[in-house]
Formats: C-alpha cells, structure tokens, sequence
C-alpha cells in the first residue's frame, strides 16, 4: 500500500497562505503552521479597518471644515446648513481639500452660507 500524499491542492493551498504571509518577520513568513494564525488575523484586521479608515476619514474632513468655517465666523453644523439651504451640494472631502488648499474658495463658500442663514 503506498501512502498518500495529498497532491497539488494542499501545496496550492500552502503555498497561498505563505504567498500572504511574505513581508512579515521571522518564522511567520515561512513556517505554515505560524503563518496560518499571523495571515488570518492580518485579514481580519484589515476587513475590519476598510471600515475604520471610512470613519476616521470622515472625521478628519469634519475637524479640518469646522476649523476653517471657524476662522470665516461659523460654527461647522451652520455652516453645512447654510450650504445646504442655498443647494451646494459638496462632500465633505472636497470641502477640506478646498479648507486645506484654496481658503478663497472655502471663504466664499462660507460667505454663501452665512447670506443664506441670514435670510
């Protein structure tokens, strides 16, 4: 009787774990048993944080909005409410890459927003 040796699934298999596991530090990277465990925590870290970057962009664009509305004399919530009252419809990423690189731009938008609060 001749023994079995699994063939070419379990290598491509192995050699799938370990094609995910290069880049880390020390035995992680070549031995399969440690590589299993480091390459399932590594994807689950990193489904986990497609998510957190999306909240935490997020939250970046509001400080840097709020901080230049501030400097034009609005409060970041009224400003949004005064751009939405006139019909500007801008995401909140294009408004801090217009607060961070084009303040004229950012103060006339702020302009807009103060005229349509004062109506």
């Amino acid at each position: 009787m001749t023994r079995a040796k699994r063939g070419f699934k379990a290598r491509r298999r192995r050699k799938k774990i370990l094609a995910l596991a290069s880049g880390f530090r020390g035995s992680r990277k070549n031995r399969y048993r440690t590589a299993i465990h480091v390459v399932r925590r590594a994807l689950k870290f990193s489904y986990r944080d497609r998510r957190t970057r999306k909240r935490d962009f997020r939250k970046l664009w509001i400080v840097r909005i709020n901080a230049a509305a501030r400097a034009g004399g609005l409060r970041y919530s009224e400003f949004i409410h005064g751009l939405k009252i006139k019909g500007i419809s801008l995401d909140r990423s294009v408004l801090a890459e217009l607060a961070l690189h084009d303040q004229p731009a950012f103060s006339q938008l702020v302009g807009q927003a103060k005229s349509a609060l004062a109506q």
